[in-house]
């Protein structure tokens, strides 16, 4: 402490020295010294250090003025309260010095203090807030010197943005301070009072807003002075854009207002503002514009044409001249735009933004843009002014991007694509006339216009690709124009090639190739391109390029040969070259990849030069992920390529990167190493195949399933291609393969790699892993457990299915010997003394092999299935129903009568055989020609399945409803009717059984009934009015699941299901009722299940329907599920988190609202006798609701709440609750950062 002190009284003594150069390096050193964290200053260095800091501010040398000034920021954290106080007391009063030079360092030095202030929760900054807005307020009022009453205003809006809430008690003399400073003389006055009345008005009260607004309406009626007119509407927008949640009740009387001043005529300015006031209403209140929108768009097609000063039809007549008439004619346009007088691009440009807002927020309205906007857009693409050509092509863009969720989705595309009046269709219609208004203007002299053009073009590929098919040749001038203009910038000939692939991946390959002979030189030239940006985009292109001369999946006729040399010569050099930069690198090795893939053929006497160089990147550790994947799609081609001569040193690397710690790496060098066993097997010795051999048991392993498919499809090929490669290295890899085997983590695509695997080795006869061999291996764990062994089953549940299966392979495979193992199988499941394990075993494997199999010739087998019915285990049970099952898939016309039969005539089986039978039709489900098998037995199943609907026990019930959906699916023409029949049934029963199959008849997939399902679904969801509550329930089930799999089927519905859907999310009290359980009373609400399943339809449509939600209407009934019980609650709270991502101005509109139901979740205690589920179920609420609260707090705006700063106080004050809401916080950037590795 005392070396810092007397460190710091030296710097203070230079600061009196008469040399500037001392003062200057003295006042340096002492900022490098406040910097420092670990500085600590005693109370007298403290108050020397400010006396001079404040003294240096009237230093007659300007930089040691600056320098002090900057000192005050790290100052201000390090000194006392009361210093601070005094710091800012001495900076006001220079503000109203006669000396200008030091009442500009002082308002720089109250900036500095002001945005250097701690947050709004710490006492300081309310106190020194509170001394500075007192006499910030005054002289604003009471100066008479103008540019002190600026430099207060710009000060006052700083501190109202930082610290608006903690000056409640200023707001009103702010306000009263602020207004008439709007009649000022000077408008850089009135622009500085309205940016403050913007900030102010984020957190003054209601009373003092609704004064503000009505002062503005009242003044904007009685006024008729234009300019004090265009200063009211100016402050209008301003607030709108700060608070529009708050201007939305006030709207009514606001818009006629202002609609009435935009129709004004020759004030172009106050039209520009009106029009802005619009985009801001547009866009801070959503609902309350709606009855105005049509009147908006209206004045903005008006304005967006309204250029009184140029004559258009000129341009139009000389369309057809040439380029250079072109150039002349934009000269003389720009010299006439230097009018200065002339205003009317500026309400061109904000009728411009103000419908690209409206596009962008009213999805519902698409129909009626493409009706109106999009031609008045289209038609002002010749627009002369720059910057509001580049507005209209953005208006338009956004126009685009709110058409694409409408193509998407599963549902039949190619009727939504091509139905008369969709928005797509009325898109592709307008095609023709967007590329005729571009066409020009892709070769104007602007590169800000030719940009423009390409970004629009691209974004109407991506809506609707293929949509430019017919216009190609009048597409590709514009794209050789800059790519051959010597005054293209880089930006400007990247983009254009960014275009051209687009174009060409979008487009088929014929539409190309009468203009490849234009295409190809440019874009050889930018290859060559000394700057590496155009160089990588135009190696992407020329990959294209290769693609569409020569697609290898059809024979298009072309004549690619004049182009193949140099495509292949301007690509090698890129590839031969060291010294360029690591993305052409990159691209350069894909791009000779797709050459050689496509034209090898063409290209034999130069696969010599080419090869080696692959080989050399291959060893390179930056652009070997690159090579591996370029010799995959060289070894893939139809072309047979020979790579022979890299096969002896390459397929060693590829093997030493098996042990790389590079997943991505792993995974492309196992896919090449399996075509190139496919492709080039024989040119494989067996050294380099035992060094692949060797590096491939680490790899199969339940830690990385997806390399272990990988791993396991390349041991199936080698099993084809080297049959006696399993000589040397059999141990290690069955050793990982069998302990793969029984984890509970296999499964999809890996125990699928792993049944062809065994197929394939059972097959290569090797000795010692013959049938018998392979079986005793994979049976050994079940039938022989380790003694160590201390659960019930021998391996795990998941393990039994995975060995079942394997098993059931190896069987198929070996026909010969499956009676044996069949046999045996049904001897385990018959003998008593059997474990539980070994039977479940037995019965798993059997169904695998039944369902492939015909096993009616085992006598025994239908017996000894069904008496294991009867076993104590459920899991021997449930083996014994699978099993009966599938070995009933094997021969329908046997065992499919004994099934129904049993359902009907053993009632306490039912739900087992209920089981059996809907694995029978899964099974039978799977391919056309077993359908056609199961067909004869569809009608006597149904009507069985008609006569469990009545069943009491609703597990059983399901299990018909799963029947019955998936039986609907077999034969939908027939069967969907006469479940919709049913609808009519007096039985609660039947009629949620009915619904709940419906459900089972929706997946993610486009199937033969969605069409039907389509025309259909709202009689099924016409349940959610039943009488029944059950009926209700599963109805609004049967609703998630379509908004979630299949959104299409009810989008169309929601105006009519959505209020019965909010009406389920009320609380009933008619079926809430108490229970009493011995001394105590139980409250039981039967109507939780049903408001469960409401939230959480409600969240689904978050997902797929948000364009058709009315927000507003939604948040309603999402407030009343914040004050409902504990799994409600933990819905809404996930709801409010998606909501505050995805529409946050409409929850800051209703943030008051859903304050008080967080802070109550928040501030509940439980009662201290209750149990630690009590206590761990309210912790897990807190925590959701405090996630929440955190969500909100990321909108912005939100932090000028009054009520949210409050709460977030309350948290900070509140130990136990700051440090849990502090982990929340962290836990959100911290799980945000990993799913951004994980996609990396």
């Amino acid at each position: 402490m005392a070396s810092v002190s007397y460190h710091i009284s030296n710097l203070l003594e230079k600061m009196t020295s008469s040399d500037k150069d001392f003062r200057f390096m003295a006042t340096n050193d002492l900022m490098s010294e406040l910097q420092k964290d670990s500085i600590k200053l005693d109370d007298d260095s403290e108050r020397k250090v400010v006396r001079m800091l404040l003294k240096l501010l009237e230093d007659k040398n300007g930089e040691v003025q600056n320098l002090a000034v900057k000192c005050l920021g790290p100052l201000v954290s390090k000194v006392k309260e009361y210093q601070v106080e005094t710091i800012v007391d001495n900076l006001c009063n220079n503000m109203l010095s006669e000396k200008e030079q030091l009442r500009d360092i002082s308002s720089i030095g109250l900036k500095t203090v002001i945005n250097e202030l701690p947050p709004a929760s710490s006492p300081l900054a309310a106190n020194i807030c509170k001394s500075i807005t007192g006499r910030l307020t005054n002289a604003i009022a009471k100066q008479e010197d103008v540019s002190v009453k600026l430099e207060a205003l710009d000060i006052l809006g700083d501190l109202l943005s930082r610290f608006g809430g903690l000056l409640m008690s200023f707001h009103s003399a702010i306000q009263s301070a602020l207004l008439p400073q709007l009649n000022s003389a000077r408008m850089a006055v009135r622009k500085r009072a309205i940016l403050a009345l913007g900030h102010l008005v984020m957190s003054s009260s209601n009373k003092l807003f609704g004064d503000l607004m009505e002062f503005l309406m009242t003044e904007l009626r009685e006024n008729s002075n234009p300019s004090t007119t265009r200063t009211y509407i100016q402050c209008i927008g301003a607030i709108s854009r700060h608070a529009g949640h708050r201007v939305g009740e006030h709207l009514e009387k606001i818009m006629p207002l202002i609609v009435k001043f935009c129709r004004i005529d020759e004030d172009d300015e106050l039209r520009e503002y009106c029009i802005q006031a619009f985009e801001s209403f547009v866009r801070r209140c959503p609902k309350e514009v709606s009855p105005h929108v049509s009147t908006i768009i209206e004045l903005c097609l008006q304005y967006i044409c309204y250029d009184p000063n140029y004559n258009y039809e000129s341009d139009e007549e000389d369309d057809a001249m040439d380029a250079d008439a072109d150039d002349e004619e934009e000269g003389e346009s720009d010299d006439e735009y230097s009018d200065d007088d002339d205003m009317s691009w500026k309400v061109r440009r904000a009728a411009a933004k103000c419908l690209e807002a409206i596009v962008g927020s009213r999805h519902e309205m698409l129909n009626e843009f493409y009706r109106s906007v999009s031609p008045a857009l289209i038609a002002r693409f010749k627009e002369r002014e720059e910057n509001v050509k580049s507005d209209i092509f953005h208006a338009f863009i956004t126009l685009l991007k709110q058409t694409k969720p409408i193509v998407t989705g599963c549902y039949d595309p190619d009727s939504m694509e091509h139905e008369d009046g969709s928005p797509i269709s009325m898109l592709r219609l307008q095609v023709p006339d967007i590329v005729r208004a571009l066409h020009k203007q892709m070769r104007e002299k602007s590169i800000k216009t030719r940009q423009g053009c390409f970004t629009l073009l691209t974004e109407l590929i991506s809506v609707s690709p293929g949509a430019l098919a017919e216009h190609i040749p009048a597409v590709i001038p514009g794209i050789q124009f800059s790519l051959g203009d010597k005054n293209s910038s880089s930006n400007m000939k990247i983009d254009t090639l960014s275009f051209l692939n687009c174009l060409m991946v979008n487009h088929s390959p014929q539409a190309f190739h009468p203009h490849i002979g234009v295409i190809v030189p440019p874009v050889v030239t930018a290859v060559g391109d000394t700057f590496y940006k155009i160089t990588s985009e135009a190696l992407l292109v020329t990959q294209t390029i290769v693609k569409v001369i020569k697609p290898l999946d059809t024979d298009t006729g072309f004549d690619y040969s004049p182009y193949v040399l140099d495509l292949y010569t301007c690509t090698l050099m890129r590839l031969k070259a060291a010294d360029i930069d690591q993305e052409v690198k990159e691209r350069a090795i894909s791009c000779m990849g797709q050459v050689l893939c496509n034209l090898g053929d063409h290209l034999q006497s130069e696969l010599s030069t080419c090869l080696p160089i692959f080989l050399e990147r291959l060893k390179n550790e930056i652009t070997r992920l690159t090579t591996v994947k370029a010799l995959t799609m060289i070894a893939g081609s139809p072309l047979k390529i020979d790579i022979t001569p890299i096969l002896l040193k390459g397929v060693p690397i590829l093997a030493s990167f098996l042990r790389k710690n590079h997943r991505a790496l792993k995974l492309s060098t196992l896919t090449a190493l399996d075509i190139l066993l496919k492709n080039y097997g024989v040119s494989l010795t067996m050294p380099m195949i035992d060094g692949v051999m060797a590096e491939l048991p680490p790899l199969i392993s339940d830690s990385d399933l997806h390399i272990s498919q990988l791993t396991l499809h390349l041991l199936t090929s080698m099993c084809h291609v080297h049959p006696t490669s399993f000589n040397k290295s059999r141990e290690p890899i069955l050793n990982a393969i069998l302990t793969l085997i029984k984890s509970p983590l296999l499964q999809g695509g890996a125990l699928y790699a792993m049944l062809e695997f065994f197929q394939a080795l059972v097959a290569t006869k090797t000795p010692r892993l013959g049938f018998q061999d392979l079986l005793q291996m994979l049976s050994l764990p079940i039938y022989s457990p380790k003694e160590s062994q201390t659960s019930t089953y021998a391996v795990h549940k998941q393990a039994f299915h995975s060995i079942a299966k394997c098993v059931a392979a190896l069987t198929i495979s070996c026909a010969a010997e499956g009676s044996v193992v069949v046999n045996q199988f049904v001897n385990d499941v018959k003998n008593t003394k059997s474990s539980d394990s070994v039977q479940l075993f037995a019965l798993l494997s059997l169904g695998e092999i039944g369902r492939h199999v015909d096993l009616s010739g085992h006598p025994e087998l239908q017996k000894v299935i069904v008496d294991s019915f009867s076993a104590s285990s459920e899991e021997v049970k449930t083996a014994a129903s699978f099993a009966l099952g599938n070995v009933s898939v094997g021969n329908l016309p046997q065992y499919l009568p004994f099934v129904l039969e049993e359902i009907v005539n053993q009632p306490k089986r039912q739900y087992l055989l209920l089981h059996s039978l809907k694995e029978i039709i899964a099974c039978q489900s799977s391919s056309p020609s077993a359908v056609d098998h199961l067909k004869p037995f569809v009608a006597s199943i149904w009507t069985m399945l008609f006569n469990h609907c009545e069943c009491s026990e609703e597990g059983t019930r399901n299990v018909v409803a799963e029947c019955l959906g998936k039986l609907t699916l077999i034969d939908p023409q027939t069967l969907l009717p006469k479940l919709k029949e049913c609808l009519s049934s007096d039985s609660a029963y039947t009629r949620s059984t009915v619904v709940t199959a419906v459900k089972f008849t929706i997946s993610d997939q486009c199937q033969p009934i969605d069409p039907l399902l389509k025309s259909c679904i709202q009689d099924f969801l016409k349940t959610m009015e039943d009488p029944d509550l059950n009926v209700r329930r599963v109805s609004l089930v049967t609703f998630n699941s379509a908004a979630h799999n299949k959104p299409s089927l009810i989008r169309d519905l929601l105006d009519q299901i959505l209020p019965n859907l909010y009406t389920e999310t009320k609380v009933r009290k008619e079926l809430i009722r108490e229970v009493e359980m011995g001394p105590f009373k139980h409250t039981v609400d039967d109507g939780l299940d049903i408001r469960k399943a409401a939230f959480e339809c409600m969240y689904t449509l978050l997902d797929s329907c948000l364009d058709r939600l009315d927000i507003f209407e939604f948040l309603n009934h999402l407030e009343d599920g914040l004050k409902d019980h504990y799994d409600v609650k933990m819905l809404t709270y996930l709801m409010l988190v998606r909501l505050a991502t995805l529409c946050p101005p409409a929850v800051l509109q209703r943030l008051d609202r859903l304050i008080e139901p967080l802070r109550n979740t928040c501030t509940t205690k439980v009662k201290a006798n209750s149990v630690k589920q009590e206590f761990e179920k309210q912790d897990e609420l807190k925590r959701s609701a405090m996630r929440a609260v955190a969500s909100l707090l990321n909108i912005p705006d939100s932090d000028k709440n009054p009520l949210l700063n409050e709460f977030i106080s309350q948290i900070r004050c509140n130990p136990e609750m700051c440090t849990m809401f502090d982990s929340i916080q962290k836990d959100t950037t911290m799980s945000s950062s990993d799913s951004l590795m994980d996609t990396t």
